[in-house]
Protein backbone atom coordinates (compact mmCIF):
# COMPACT_ATOMS: atom_id res chain seq x y z
CA UNK A 1 0.00 0.00 0.00
CA UNK A 2 1.41 3.31 -0.96
CA UNK A 3 0.13 7.07 -0.87
CA UNK A 4 1.50 9.81 -1.93
CA UNK A 5 1.50 12.90 0.11
CA UNK A 6 2.58 17.23 -0.32
CA UNK A 7 2.06 17.46 3.50
CA UNK A 8 4.73 17.52 6.17
CA UNK A 9 5.03 13.50 7.34
CA UNK A 10 6.73 12.60 10.31
CA UNK A 11 7.33 8.91 10.97
CA UNK A 12 9.53 7.09 12.96
CA UNK A 13 12.72 9.04 14.19
CA UNK A 14 12.37 11.31 10.71
CA UNK A 15 11.02 14.55 10.62
CA UNK A 16 11.38 16.40 6.95
CA UNK A 17 9.72 20.02 6.52
CA UNK A 18 7.82 20.52 2.68
CA UNK A 19 8.53 23.15 0.53
CA UNK A 20 9.08 24.21 -3.08
CA UNK A 21 12.71 25.33 -4.50
CA UNK A 22 14.37 26.19 -7.21
CA UNK A 23 17.94 24.56 -8.89
CA UNK A 24 19.18 25.29 -12.10
CA UNK A 25 16.12 27.73 -13.07
CA UNK A 26 14.11 24.44 -12.46
CA UNK A 27 11.26 24.47 -9.42
CA UNK A 28 11.68 21.20 -7.48
CA UNK A 29 8.70 20.11 -5.25
CA UNK A 30 9.38 18.14 -2.51
CA UNK A 31 7.39 14.29 -2.70
CA UNK A 32 6.53 11.48 -0.04
CA UNK A 33 5.51 8.10 -0.57
CA UNK A 34 5.00 5.79 1.87
CA UNK A 35 4.70 1.51 1.72
CA UNK A 36 3.63 -1.21 4.70
CA UNK A 37 4.84 -3.88 2.30
CA UNK A 38 8.34 -4.62 3.67
CA UNK A 39 10.58 -5.78 6.77
CA UNK A 40 7.13 -5.64 8.74
CA UNK A 41 7.15 -1.76 9.59
CA UNK A 42 6.57 1.62 7.70
CA UNK A 43 8.82 2.68 4.97
CA UNK A 44 8.85 6.38 3.65
CA UNK A 45 10.37 7.66 0.79
CA UNK A 46 10.43 11.61 0.29
CA UNK A 47 12.39 13.53 -2.40
CA UNK A 48 12.75 16.57 -4.82
CA UNK A 49 11.69 16.58 -8.10
CA UNK A 50 11.13 18.90 -11.40
CA UNK A 51 7.33 16.92 -11.29
CA UNK A 52 5.57 13.67 -9.57
CA UNK A 53 5.71 11.87 -12.32
CA UNK A 54 9.75 11.89 -12.36
CA UNK A 55 9.19 11.35 -7.90
CA UNK A 56 6.82 8.71 -8.64
CA UNK A 57 9.97 6.60 -10.99
CA UNK A 58 12.27 7.07 -8.53
CA UNK A 59 10.47 6.37 -5.70
CA UNK A 60 8.37 2.90 -7.11
CA UNK A 61 12.38 1.80 -8.02
CA UNK A 62 12.97 2.17 -4.48
CA UNK A 63 10.22 0.72 -3.68
CA UNK A 64 9.93 -2.06 -5.79
CA UNK A 65 14.57 -2.59 -4.81
CA UNK A 66 13.49 -2.78 -1.27
CA UNK A 67 10.63 -5.76 -1.91
CA UNK A 68 13.12 -7.75 -3.43
CA UNK A 69 15.58 -7.29 -0.38
CA UNK A 70 12.68 -7.87 2.12
CA UNK A 71 12.04 -11.37 -0.19
CA UNK A 72 15.63 -12.30 -0.74
CA UNK A 73 16.50 -11.48 3.68
CA UNK A 74 13.48 -12.84 5.26
CA UNK A 75 13.57 -15.51 7.38
CA UNK A 76 10.10 -16.20 8.15
CA UNK A 77 8.50 -16.54 4.48
CA UNK A 78 9.16 -18.84 1.07
CA UNK A 79 8.55 -17.73 -2.31
CA UNK A 80 7.50 -19.73 -5.51
CA UNK A 81 10.95 -20.26 -7.45
CA UNK A 82 12.65 -18.31 -4.88
CA UNK A 83 15.85 -19.12 -2.74
CA UNK A 84 16.31 -17.34 0.38
CA UNK A 85 17.39 -16.75 3.91
CA UNK A 86 13.85 -18.90 5.06
CA UNK A 87 15.18 -21.84 2.91
CA UNK A 88 18.83 -22.05 4.12
CA UNK A 89 17.85 -22.09 7.32
CA UNK A 90 15.30 -25.20 6.11
CA UNK A 91 15.94 -28.90 7.50
CA UNK A 92 15.62 -31.59 4.81
CA UNK A 93 16.18 -35.12 6.50
CA UNK A 94 17.53 -33.78 9.34
CA UNK A 95 20.19 -31.67 7.70
CA UNK A 96 20.28 -28.24 5.68
CA UNK A 97 21.08 -28.63 2.39
CA UNK A 98 23.36 -26.62 0.35
CA UNK A 99 21.41 -23.53 -1.08
CA UNK A 100 22.20 -21.35 -4.75
CA UNK A 101 21.12 -17.89 -3.56
CA UNK A 102 21.02 -14.46 -5.53
CA UNK A 103 24.21 -12.83 -5.12
CA UNK A 104 22.63 -10.34 -2.79
CA UNK A 105 22.69 -12.37 0.06
CA UNK A 106 26.03 -13.83 -0.36
CA UNK A 107 27.41 -9.99 -0.04
CA UNK A 108 24.87 -9.29 2.82
CA UNK A 109 26.51 -12.45 4.90
CA UNK A 110 30.03 -11.89 3.63
CA UNK A 111 29.00 -8.19 5.41
CA UNK A 112 27.79 -9.55 8.70
CA UNK A 113 30.30 -12.01 8.96
CA UNK A 114 32.77 -8.58 8.92
CA UNK A 115 30.44 -7.24 11.71
CA UNK A 116 30.59 -10.02 13.69
CA UNK A 117 34.69 -9.41 13.75
CA UNK A 118 34.04 -5.41 14.47
CA UNK A 119 31.72 -5.97 17.51
CA UNK A 120 33.85 -8.88 18.65
CA UNK A 121 31.15 -11.46 17.98
CA UNK A 122 28.19 -9.33 19.74
CA UNK A 123 26.03 -8.79 16.41
CA UNK A 124 26.44 -12.47 15.33
CA UNK A 125 23.48 -13.77 12.60
CA UNK A 126 24.17 -17.07 13.73
CA UNK A 127 22.23 -16.24 16.74
CA UNK A 128 19.41 -17.60 15.08
CA UNK A 129 18.48 -20.53 17.55
CA UNK A 130 18.42 -18.57 20.48
CA UNK A 131 16.36 -15.14 19.26
CA UNK A 132 13.55 -17.76 17.22
CA UNK A 133 12.92 -19.15 21.12
CA UNK A 134 12.86 -15.31 22.52
CA UNK A 135 10.85 -14.53 19.16
CA UNK A 136 8.20 -17.59 20.48
CA UNK A 137 8.32 -16.45 24.19
CA UNK A 138 7.56 -13.17 22.86
CA UNK A 139 5.08 -13.57 20.35
CA UNK A 140 2.60 -15.79 22.91
CA UNK A 141 3.13 -12.93 25.54
CA UNK A 142 2.07 -10.42 23.23
CA UNK A 143 -1.33 -12.97 22.71
CA UNK A 144 -1.85 -13.37 25.55
CA UNK A 145 -0.39 -11.15 28.44
CA UNK A 146 -1.79 -12.96 31.12
CA UNK A 147 0.22 -16.27 30.43
CA UNK A 148 3.31 -14.80 29.74
CA UNK A 149 6.58 -16.47 30.47
CA UNK A 150 10.30 -16.07 29.79
CA UNK A 151 12.23 -18.72 27.31
CA UNK A 152 13.52 -21.19 30.56
CA UNK A 153 17.43 -20.63 30.18
CA UNK A 154 18.43 -23.87 30.26
CA UNK A 155 16.17 -23.91 26.96
CA UNK A 156 18.39 -20.28 25.72
CA UNK A 157 21.97 -22.25 26.98
CA UNK A 158 21.37 -25.17 25.21
CA UNK A 159 20.31 -23.14 21.55
CA UNK A 160 23.47 -20.83 22.02
CA UNK A 161 25.57 -23.85 21.67
CA UNK A 162 24.47 -23.90 18.06
CA UNK A 163 25.25 -20.21 17.35
CA UNK A 164 29.09 -20.86 15.70
CA UNK A 165 28.97 -17.91 12.66
CA UNK A 166 32.22 -20.40 11.59
CA UNK A 167 29.65 -23.47 10.73
CA UNK A 168 27.96 -20.97 8.15
CA UNK A 169 30.14 -22.11 4.87
CA UNK A 170 30.08 -19.40 2.46
CA UNK A 171 31.46 -20.56 -1.79
CA UNK A 172 31.64 -16.64 -3.18
CA UNK A 173 32.60 -17.95 -6.16
CA UNK A 174 29.50 -20.43 -6.64
CA UNK A 175 27.14 -18.54 -4.85
CA UNK A 176 26.41 -21.27 -2.19
CA UNK A 177 25.62 -20.93 1.45
CA UNK A 178 26.03 -24.10 3.62
CA UNK A 179 24.69 -24.10 7.72
CA UNK A 180 27.37 -27.65 8.50
CA UNK A 181 25.24 -27.06 12.26
CA UNK A 182 21.48 -28.75 11.41
CA UNK A 183 20.40 -27.01 15.00
CA UNK A 184 22.08 -23.63 13.63
CA UNK A 185 19.56 -20.90 12.00
CA UNK A 186 20.49 -17.23 10.65
CA UNK A 187 18.51 -14.53 11.80
CA UNK A 188 19.90 -11.55 10.39
CA UNK A 189 17.39 -8.70 12.08
CA UNK A 190 20.56 -6.62 13.03
CA UNK A 191 21.26 -6.13 9.82
CA UNK A 192 19.14 -7.02 6.98
CA UNK A 193 16.70 -3.68 7.20
CA UNK A 194 20.15 -1.18 7.37
CA UNK A 195 21.84 -3.34 4.63
CA UNK A 196 18.81 -2.69 2.75
CA UNK A 197 18.44 0.89 3.24
CA UNK A 198 22.25 1.28 2.52
CA UNK A 199 22.03 -0.42 -1.42
CA UNK A 200 19.25 1.28 -2.34
CA UNK A 201 20.87 4.59 -1.23
CA UNK A 202 24.30 3.60 -2.89
CA UNK A 203 22.22 2.74 -5.82
CA UNK A 204 20.31 6.18 -6.24
CA UNK A 205 24.39 7.73 -5.91
CA UNK A 206 25.63 5.46 -8.59
CA UNK A 207 22.69 7.23 -10.91
CA UNK A 208 23.50 10.42 -9.60
CA UNK A 209 20.02 11.01 -8.44
CA UNK A 210 19.90 12.94 -5.31
CA UNK A 211 18.21 15.33 -2.70
CA UNK A 212 15.93 11.85 -1.26
CA UNK A 213 15.67 10.08 2.30
CA UNK A 214 14.53 6.78 2.51
CA UNK A 215 13.15 5.69 6.39
CA UNK A 216 12.61 1.55 6.94
CA UNK A 217 11.16 1.70 10.16
CA UNK A 218 13.89 4.17 11.69
CA UNK A 219 16.50 2.97 9.56
CA UNK A 220 16.93 6.83 7.73
CA UNK A 221 19.07 7.12 5.14
CA UNK A 222 19.80 10.60 3.38
CA UNK A 223 21.06 11.02 -0.37
CA UNK A 224 22.67 14.21 -0.62
CA UNK A 225 20.68 17.44 0.48
CA UNK A 226 17.41 18.45 -0.10
CA UNK A 227 16.54 20.49 -3.03
CA UNK A 228 17.40 24.13 -1.62
CA UNK A 229 20.92 22.75 -0.82
CA UNK A 230 19.86 22.43 3.11
CA UNK A 231 20.23 19.64 5.28
CA UNK A 232 17.58 17.03 6.30
CA UNK A 233 16.37 17.71 9.64
CA UNK A 234 16.32 14.30 11.59
CA UNK A 235 14.98 13.82 14.55
CA UNK A 236 16.06 11.42 17.27
CA UNK A 237 12.48 9.88 19.21
CA UNK A 238 11.99 10.28 22.85
CA UNK A 239 12.23 6.50 24.07
CA UNK A 240 10.30 7.82 26.81
CA UNK A 241 7.50 9.23 24.87
CA UNK A 242 8.59 8.11 21.20
CA UNK A 243 4.82 9.12 20.12
CA UNK A 244 5.29 12.68 20.86
CA UNK A 245 8.81 14.30 21.30
CA UNK A 246 12.19 14.14 20.44
CA UNK A 247 15.62 14.48 22.14
CA UNK A 248 17.33 16.12 19.53
CA UNK A 249 17.25 17.12 15.68
CA UNK A 250 19.98 16.47 13.40
CA UNK A 251 21.01 17.68 10.47
CA UNK A 252 22.44 15.55 8.03
CA UNK A 253 23.05 14.97 4.23
CA UNK A 254 24.36 11.93 2.80
CA UNK A 255 24.54 10.13 6.24
CA UNK A 256 22.30 7.82 7.85
CA UNK A 257 20.66 7.55 11.58
CA UNK A 258 20.05 4.31 12.94
CA UNK A 259 18.65 4.28 16.74
CA UNK A 260 18.26 0.29 18.88
CA UNK A 261 15.39 1.36 21.47
CA UNK A 262 14.08 -1.02 24.38
CA UNK A 263 10.62 1.11 23.64
CA UNK A 264 10.37 -0.52 20.06
CA UNK A 265 9.56 -4.15 20.48
CA UNK A 266 9.08 -6.09 24.05
CA UNK A 267 6.29 -7.98 25.70
CA UNK A 268 5.61 -8.08 29.59
CA UNK A 269 6.21 -10.78 31.95
CA UNK A 270 5.64 -10.47 35.84
CA UNK A 271 5.03 -6.59 35.06
CA UNK A 272 8.49 -6.62 33.54
CA UNK A 273 9.39 -5.70 30.09
CA UNK A 274 11.52 -8.03 28.48
CA UNK A 275 12.73 -5.74 24.69
CA UNK A 276 14.22 -7.69 21.85
CA UNK A 277 17.79 -6.82 21.90
CA UNK A 278 19.48 -9.91 23.27
CA UNK A 279 23.24 -10.29 24.88
CA UNK A 280 24.63 -13.31 23.20
CA UNK A 281 26.65 -13.55 26.49
CA UNK A 282 24.24 -13.43 28.50
CA UNK A 283 21.39 -14.67 26.33
CA UNK A 284 18.96 -11.91 27.98
CA UNK A 285 18.08 -8.50 26.96
CA UNK A 286 20.46 -6.15 27.29
CA UNK A 287 19.05 -3.69 30.10
CA UNK A 288 21.62 -0.38 30.74
CA UNK A 289 19.71 1.89 28.32
CA UNK A 290 16.45 2.76 26.50
CA UNK A 291 18.00 3.53 23.28
CA UNK A 292 21.35 4.40 21.45
CA UNK A 293 21.38 6.17 18.68
CA UNK A 294 24.04 6.06 15.60
CA UNK A 295 25.29 8.78 13.50
CA UNK A 296 27.28 7.17 10.22
CA UNK A 297 27.86 7.51 6.18
CA UNK A 298 26.68 3.88 5.73
CA UNK A 299 22.67 2.47 7.20
CA UNK A 300 24.25 -1.22 7.30
CA UNK A 301 26.56 0.27 9.87
CA UNK A 302 24.44 2.37 11.72
CA UNK A 303 22.62 -0.50 12.44
CA UNK A 304 25.09 -3.42 13.20
CA UNK A 305 26.38 -0.71 15.33
CA UNK A 306 23.34 0.46 17.19
CA UNK A 307 23.04 -3.07 17.86
CA UNK A 308 26.38 -3.72 19.10
CA UNK A 309 26.47 -0.65 21.50
CA UNK A 310 23.22 -1.39 22.92
CA UNK A 311 24.72 -4.41 24.50
CA UNK A 312 28.07 -2.71 25.66
CA UNK A 313 28.92 -1.03 28.88
CA UNK A 314 29.21 2.68 28.26
CA UNK A 315 32.97 2.83 28.54
CA UNK A 316 33.59 -0.08 26.28
CA UNK A 317 31.00 1.41 24.17
CA UNK A 318 32.41 4.93 23.85
CA UNK A 319 35.88 3.58 23.35
CA UNK A 320 34.89 1.83 20.37
CA UNK A 321 32.96 4.67 18.63
CA UNK A 322 36.48 7.27 19.25
CA UNK A 323 38.27 4.27 17.53
CA UNK A 324 35.80 4.73 14.50
CA UNK A 325 36.19 8.39 12.85
CA UNK A 326 33.12 7.58 10.71
CA UNK A 327 30.46 6.67 13.44
CA UNK A 328 29.53 9.08 16.28
CA UNK A 329 26.54 7.99 18.84
CA UNK A 330 23.78 9.14 21.31
CA UNK A 331 23.56 6.44 24.40
CA UNK A 332 20.35 7.15 26.86
CA UNK A 333 20.60 5.18 29.98
CA UNK A 334 17.31 3.77 31.86
CA UNK A 335 17.02 6.60 34.08
CA UNK A 336 17.39 8.99 31.38
CA UNK A 337 20.87 10.26 31.24
CA UNK A 338 22.48 10.77 28.15
CA UNK A 339 25.84 10.48 26.58
CA UNK A 340 27.12 11.25 22.90
CA UNK A 341 30.92 10.88 21.64
CA UNK A 342 33.31 13.65 20.81
CA UNK A 343 31.46 14.50 17.32
CA UNK A 344 28.19 14.02 17.64
CA UNK A 345 27.43 18.25 18.09
CA UNK A 346 28.82 18.49 14.81
CA UNK A 347 25.73 17.15 13.45
CA UNK A 348 22.39 18.50 16.16
CA UNK A 349 20.68 21.36 15.15
CA UNK A 350 18.76 21.42 18.29
CA UNK A 351 18.64 19.07 21.47
CA UNK A 352 16.23 19.53 23.89
CA UNK A 353 17.82 20.13 28.00
CA UNK A 354 16.38 17.88 30.76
Amino acid sequence: MKKRILLCLVIGSMLIQCMGVTACGKKLTKYSMYSFDYFDTVTTISGYAKDEEEFDRIAEGMLEELGEYHRLFTIYHRFDGLENLCTVNELVDGMHRTVTVDRRIIDMLLYAREMYEATNGIVNIAMGSVLSLWHEYREAGIDDPYAAKLPPMEKLTEAAKHTDINQMVIDEEACTVTLTDPSMTLDVGAIAKGYAVEMIARSLEEREITGYVINVGGNVRTVGAKGDGETWTVGIENPEDSVNSYLAYLGLSGEALVTSGSYQRYYVVDGKRYHHIIHPETLMPSEDYLSVSVVCTSSADGDAFSTALFCMNLTDGMALVEKLPEIEAMWVETDGTRHTSTGFERYVKNIEKR
